[in-house]
């Protein structure tokens, strides 16, 4: 048994296909099957079950899968090692990043990455919470950027920044009038929220919970997009993060977005990794990268201009301490 079998394994176990296993190891079908029995062989056991409509692992094939993906991320990690030692800035990082974040971060982050680290690849995947969680734990990517709490001991955890949230309303809507909003003026309000599977739907019912407001029934959007076109066209009201409404997003007609004038309700971004990555050190100088964003992109809020006079003025959210780009 060798790296390249586990590899075969490792892929049948991802694609339940042989065809597409054979292809994403750029092998003949033929050539990954004749392994894999080789394998089941060597060991004694069945790994896999062969029928003629699909492939299933045994509880065994599981298990060993399992064992021999962690075995290969420990090469991997032999490899970043020594990568590392010779050029501590080269090399590629996979990165994955939730989608209420990704688009409106991304352009202001990576032109930093690109200036501080030049020759390193950095390898996006957007995916919501729980597949980037599954997809770091499996050793699939190297780093994600989501939001606290995570409840995960495997993981280390850098705080990036803390996100405010403004509050998106039709033109025509009672509250657009106003130059900002409190907590108190969502009481009793229905707000539009995402899907299930979105940690920000998660964070909004909070605070919906929090301001005695509630969610529309009926509705649920997939995206961002969906949301503020439905805020548009005056179906409701909405959080949305504040980098969603930052320049270079297009200000979307007939929507105001107002700013909190105090004690905002905001979410905390944080990078996080396994705890057993050799990849630690490096890991948080990208870190730094995304924690040193421009103030202006967290605070003030839209919707008014804060005076250092006016203590009911939005206040200013500043960060807190604590490459060649390719998506996948």
């Amino acid at each position: 048994m060798n790296l390249r079998d586990l590899r075969y394994l490792v892929a049948l176990a991802d694609h339940r296909h042989f065809g597409r296993a054979a292809e994403a190891c750029f092998v003949s079908q033929p050539t990954l099957s004749t392994q894999l029995k080789k394998i089941e062989d060597e060991l004694g056991v069945t790994l896999v079950e062969r029928t003629p409509r699909k492939v299933l692992l045994t509880e065994v094939g599981l298990e060993i899968a399992q064992r021999a993906r962690e075995v290969l991320t420990e090469i991997e990690q032999i490899r970043a090692i020594a990568r590392r030692t010779r050029d501590p800035e080269s090399g590629t990082v996979r990165l994955g990043i939730f989608p209420t974040l990704g688009p409106y971060l991304l352009p202001h982050a990576v032109p930093r990455l690109r200036a501080r680290f030049p020759r390193l690849e950095l390898l996006l995947t957007e995916e919501k919470t729980e597949p980037l969680l599954r997809l770091l734990r499996e050793g699939r990517l190297d780093a994600a950027i989501m939001a606290l709490p995570l409840h995960d001991d495997s993981l280390h955890a850098e705080f990036l920044f803390e996100e405010p949230f403004v509050l998106a309303v039709a033109d025509q809507h009672p509250l657009a009038t106003r130059d900002a909003v409190t907590s108190a003026d969502l009481e009793h309000a229905d707000l539009l929220l995402l899907e299930e599977g979105h940690c920000l739907r998660d964070q909004a019912l909070e605070v919906c919970h929090a301001a005695g407001a509630s969610e529309r029934h009926g509705f649920r959007a997939t995206s961002l997009e969906t949301l503020r076109q439905m805020v548009a066209a005056g179906v409701g009201i909405t959080l949305l993060p504040i980098l969603a409404v930052r320049p270079p997003v297009a200000s979307t007609p007939n929507v105001r977005i107002l700013g909190f004038r105090a004690d905002a309700p905001s979410r905390r971004i944080a990078m996080a990794w396994r705890k057993s990555t050799a990849m630690g050190a490096f890991l948080r100088q990208l870190a730094d990268v995304f924690r040193t964003l421009p103030d202006e992109l967290l605070g003030p809020q839209p919707g008014r201009t804060a005076s250092p006079a006016d203590d009911s003025a939005p206040r200013a959210v500043t960060n807190q301490p604590a490459a060649s780009l390719r998506m996948s």
